[in-house]
């Protein structure tokens, strides 16, 4: 890793951010897959820690919550038979937290789809806030006792949206299930019913599963370690919120390229792979 370059990592982590895999970044950059994935995880774990001390103090007023699954090593119905077995296999889920005006990836947390995540990522949330917030998640039935523990009651204005789909499968193996109506509740507080809408934490999701090649299905990128896909998502926000240049944000700033958090306040230009670079120096 010493020998690698500043410009070869600054490519290397461009084309990860890119949506590229470790074997196709490998063979664009010309190194070797261990030295991808040493960068990928120091470059992670730099991400995650410079996010988690400037990540605060938020203007956000609206947060939706989501979480979009994936998996490390095989599917939790494959485990079982399984060639390969490594200590965390199956079914994983990133839990994300996102401010509807900024865009910003407030936080994030990957782990399970159960109490212990949900509670980790709501409290992570209520830890950031400059201020009172509208939260909007969908009917999982987590959240409220969640938010009620991290905010305390009526310490936010919090909203759910619930879907109805069909009962019968879809035509497509791999469609989701036909949303024929969706309801809108008050949990807690007074919040806008307008802005009861989970829509910008789900289109984050999708850039998520476009943009990182491990969320990408029927694919053979998924994850091995669970600690390679931590960095890989870790990696990906601090992309997604410093270097990623939003239409919509840039459309309102009158043109001037604009980034989650250049909106959000947090800085004041667009980064480049070379600031990624020399986040490993600190």
């Amino acid at each position: 890793m010493n020998r690698l370059s500043a410009a070869a990592r600054a490519q290397i982590i461009k084309s990860l951010v890119e949506g590229n895999s470790i074997r196709a970044t490998c063979r664009i950059v010309g190194v070797a897959k261990r030295t991808v994935l040493r960068l990928l995880v120091d470059a992670g774990e730099a991400a995650s820690r410079y996010q988690h001390e400037h990540l605060m103090d938020l203007p956000c007023k609206r947060v939706q919550f989501d979480e979009i699954w994936s998996f490390i090593g095989a599917k939790a119905k494959n485990v079982a038979t399984a060639k390969r077995r490594t200590a965390v296999m199956g079914d994983i889920w990133t839990w994300t937290a996102i401010c509807a005006d900024t865009k910003l990836a407030v936080s994030w947390h990957v782990g399970g789809r159960d109490m212990t995540a949900c509670r980790s990522i709501v409290s992570d949330v209520a830890g950031r806030m400059a201020g009172r917030i509208q939260i909007t998640t969908d009917g999982y039935k987590l959240y409220p006792p969640a938010i009620e523990e991290a905010f305390g009651w009526n310490g936010a204005d919090y909203g759910k949206v619930e879907k109805v789909f069909k009962v019968q499968p879809s035509s497509g193996r791999y469609s989701p299930p036909e949303c024929i109506g969706c309801s809108r509740h008050t949990v807690m507080g007074n919040p806008d019913v307008d802005h009861i809408s989970t829509s910008y934490v789900e289109r984050t999701n999708l850039h998520l599963r476009m943009q990182a090649r491990r969320f990408t299905r029927l694919t053979n990128a998924f994850s091995r370690k669970l600690e390679n896909h931590a960095a890989a998502v870790s990696l990906h926000f601090l992309w997604y919120n410093f270097g990623h240049i939003h239409a919509t944000l840039t459309k309102a700033n009158g043109g001037i390229h604009t980034t989650p958090a250049m909106a959000a306040g947090v800085t004041s230009r667009v980064w480049t792979a070379d600031d990624v670079v020399a986040l490993l120096a600190e």
